[in-house]
């Protein structure tokens, strides 16, 4: 395969191909043939992409795995971007994919990768979003798992279409919630481990009035869906809820106008990482053009470095 492949090597490839297609995301950042790629899959995204965050240990790795069979036995493929805790000695994921993911390695229309969230503070890898613009060209479905999420780890709102917020019964996540300001950002809420009965439902009902202190944008009202993934209990409504937003985003422009403040979010937060807060005022002045957001990016960086000498 050629150092930089087109989307159409990268599909004949199956999962080797992909797998070093998202290595050159790791090792050529910066490179031109690499924004082009990458501007290249943005045009042609045919994925719906959904974001599930919450706490450690709410069961998001356990739903992640009942979405991704529930996907497969409608004959839809699925990228997964599962973002762990990074080892503070090697950098890399604490947690690989297979331990967390059951899937059957012979099934081509399943792609689960591991990412490092390193030192970001917002629930992401600095290459989850290149990552999911490369699968959300390739796959029906694009599901990002991220750390966790509080008062500083918001990033999947600027990474997805739909935002999943998983919350534990008897944990008094919903207060914390209420304080970070979190219940802004979700499109779904699911209460997991419905089987522990009153407990779910009390969970439910405090989430439910959580909503209520904040008012969002738009006209959608966020569904609170009680589930179980280990018995299969409330899946069928998180399907219909994931369908129901996809439809109302699509139907009032919202999608659209969500995706384009995101790329708009990409291109500050790559030249605020690169160059810093101040950085990021002068790249203001300079004139952004390409085709997509990652030559703009890299344009402006350009321009910033040759500024700064």
């Amino acid at each position: 395969m050629p150092p930089f492949p087109d989307l159409k090597t990268i599909a004949e490839g199956g999962k080797r191909g992909l797998s070093r297609a998202l290595a050159l995301i790791e090792t050529h950042e910066g490179a031109t043939e690499l924004a082009t790629l990458l501007d290249a899959a943005l045009a042609q995204t045919r994925a719906h992409a959904a974001g599930l965050t919450g706490p450690p240990g709410v069961g998001k790795s356990t739903l992640t795995n009942a979405l991704l069979r529930d996907w497969r036995n409608a004959k839809e493929t699925v990228g997964v971007i599962a973002v762990d805790p990074s080892s503070r000695r090697t950098g890399g994921a604490l947690l690989g994919d297979r331990a967390r993911m059951a899937t059957d390695p012979e099934d081509q229309g399943v792609f689960v990768r591991s990412m490092a969230a390193r030192d970001r503070l917002g629930g992401l890898s600095d290459q989850t979003i290149a990552a999911s613009v490369l699968m959300r060209a390739l796959f029906d479905r694009v599901l990002i798992e991220s750390v966790g999420i509080g008062q500083s780890e918001a990033d999947i709102s600027f990474a997805v279409d739909t935002v999943i917020l998983c919350v534990q019964p008897g944990s008094g996540d919903s207060l914390q919630f209420m304080k970070a300001g979190v219940m802004e950002l979700p499109d779904i809420v699911v209460v997991t481990k419905a089987d522990m009965g009153d407990a779910a439902r009390r969970a439910q009902s405090e989430v439910e009035g959580a909503l209520t202190l904040f008012s969002r944008e738009d006209d959608w009202r966020v569904p609170v869906i009680l589930a179980s993934a280990t018995q299969g209990a409330g899946l069928a409504d998180l399907r219909q809820a994931l369908a129901d937003h996809r439809a109302w985003a699509a139907r009032t422009g919202a999608l659209e106008s969500r995706r384009k403040t995101q790329q708009r979010a990409w291109v500050d937060e790559a030249i605020r990482t690169r160059f810093g807060t101040e950085g990021l005022a002068r790249a203001r002045t300079i004139a952004a053009t390409g085709v997509g957001p990652f030559h703009r990016e890299l344009k402006i960086a350009q321009e910033l470095s040759r500024r700064l000498g």
